[in-house]
């Protein structure tokens, strides 16, 4: 019998790609809800959280996440909004993987908007329009080690990374905001040394998670789920605002 895998992935990584690690249902980035239609539609072991909604809808709840854990779903998460999420619930049993997962899990107080970035919508393959500022970050401290900026100016156009709203998060726009008459020599080196090398840590940690969920995707539905979970008034509300709490009454 084939094991279903679901995989929530967006601007992160192209599905293309995404198949040639894995064989596994590919749905959009994950919003409120997605979680518990997924299960119902599709009745998956794994699910793996890579991208999610950020700004667009209400974000991926971590009670439906329990809930699919509930039912002995194995759910990972890395990368985005999965390494967000995982970070968050790995004390309850979703499985954190890679880089960035590691980094909010020891980064007190860090800011989700440090993996966000502005996608086109599903129709058109929800790719990336913005960099993400954890990829920005290891680039720029890469660029200043191989010696192509200072210490300085790597710092400069951290700060203004940052001040930045993550939907208006481009190298162009850091650029233009931080060039002056005495680091445009700098900026351009930079410039030309981004064409071909920056770092992509989402991507990485993506294309790691999904090779790790291939070699154990023939593992069945967790035989230790808890049956303890229970509903609460603000999941239903949840529910109800996703049209699914007639859906998981039925299931239940």
């Amino acid at each position: 019998m084939r094991t279903e895998i679901v995989v929530f992935l967006g601007p992160t990584l192209s599905a293309a790609e995404a198949r040639k690690q894995l064989d596994a249902i590919y749905l959009p980035p994950a919003g409120q809800g997605d979680v518990v239609r997924a299960v119902l539609e599709h009745a998956p072991s794994v699910i793996a959280i890579i991208d999610g909604e950020f700004a667009q809808r209400p974000a991926v709840r971590h009670k439906e996440i329990l809930w699919a854990m509930a039912k002995g779903i194995r759910v990972f998460g890395a990368s985005s909004m999965g390494a967000v999420r995982a970070a968050e619930l790995c004390d309850y049993g979703m499985a954190g993987h890679g880089f960035v997962f590691r980094w909010y899990r020891r980064t007190r107080l860090a800011d989700d908007a440090d993996v966000a970035v502005a996608m086109a919508p599903p129709e058109l393959g929800s790719r990336a329009l913005t960099d993400a500022l954890i990829d920005i970050r290891l680039t720029l401290k890469q660029s200043e080690r191989l010696g192509i900026i200072t210490r300085e100016l790597r710092a400069l156009l951290e700060e203004t990374a940052r001040s930045l709203h993550f939907s208006e998060r481009t190298y162009h726009n850091i650029f233009s905001r931080s060039e002056n008459n005495k680091n445009t020599i700098e900026i351009d080196k930079l410039r030309n040394h981004l064409e071909s090398s920056s770092v992509q840590q989402k991507k990485s940690d993506a294309i790691e998670l999904l090779k790790a969920v291939s070699r154990m995707a023939s593992l069945p539905r967790d035989p230790n789920k808890d049956e303890t979970f229970e509903m609460t008034e603000a999941f239903a509300f949840d529910l109800q605002d996703s049209d699914l709490l007639d859906q998981i009454s039925r299931a239940d």
